[in-house]
């Protein structure tokens, strides 16, 4: 669904002295420039009804589920600047790996996708029970972008190493699973179910997309692979515990050569 361009070695990003693509610049300054915005009363209209909010069924603001992503949050611009250099060093390497069109078809889809994810959710918990906490806290702005990106470049490139926090190596393939942590260890203070939702559905659909899952019968392969590693592992059970001998495919004697247990 998302073809990947040959890439050139290196770290994240290409480095900190790569050339930065044209609208990658563009990226990160809308949402250093709408960041801003909010800080000025006369300007400040302008991320506000750009922003995910009740508005997009109360008032018919459909368009916050595409433009939530791209407006500053937070009131850290500290905290804003060290979110664009994530931003910037993983934006540019899942950039070069699928392209510019399919890396701009992933990041706008990804956000709409999550946007509408968290929207019915919110919705259902109002028509529930008649009112609900504020929303949308977790998934707001650049978060959403930076949720997006790592978990395109940990599908992509699952074995390679990232520092979580510049200090811990981690291999990139783990936080698929660890966004979806953090996700809900910032939805216990919030009570931010619509974000917490938002941000796992961004992960999902970046994940499916980019493994194949979205093609006309990936699903089903997602499926099949899945059960594939739960009845190996549950004949290395059996095996450790009756000494069973486990034939992989190909080593019975017959000379067919394939990826399933026999």
């Amino acid at each position: 669904m998302f073809p990947r361009q040959p890439t050139r070695p290196g770290g994240i990003g290409g480095g900190l002295t790569a050339p930065v693509p044209r609208d990658l610049w563009l990226l990160l300054g809308v949402v250093f420039v709408t960041f801003s915005l909010r800080f000025f009363a006369s300007t400040a209209w302008l991320p506000a009804a750009l922003q995910l909010t009740p508005a997009v069924w109360r008032s018919g603001f459909v368009w916050q589920l595409a433009t939530y992503a791209f407006v500053g949050s937070g009131q850290s611009g500290f905290w804003l600047l060290v979110t664009l250099l994530i931003l910037y060093m993983f934006a540019g390497d899942v950039r070069r790996r699928l392209g510019r069109r399919g890396f701009w078809r992933l990041l706008v889809s990804a956000v709409v996708v999550a946007g509408v994810v968290a929207a019915l959710a919110q919705l259902a918990l109002e028509l529930a029970s008649g009112s609900a906490p504020t929303a949308f806290t977790i998934m707001q702005g650049e978060r959403t972008l930076v949720a997006i990106l790592i978990a395109a470049f940990a599908t992509l490139a699952g074995e390679a190493i990232i520092y979580l926090f510049f200090v811990l190596p981690i291999r990139a393939s783990w936080f698929l699973g660890l966004e979806i942590l953090f996700a809900f260890l910032a939805f216990l203070p919030t009570r931010d179910l619509a974000g917490m939702l938002g941000v796992w559905a961004a992960v999902g659909y970046t994940y499916l997309a980019l493994s194949g899952g979205l093609r006309k019968g990936g699903l089903r392969e997602l499926w099949l692979r899945v059960q594939e590693r739960w009845f190996r592992y549950r004949l290395q059970q059996v095996k450790r515990k009756r000494g069973f001998e486990v034939l992989p495919g190909g080593k019975s004697g017959s000379g067919d050569k394939d990826r399933w247990i026999h």
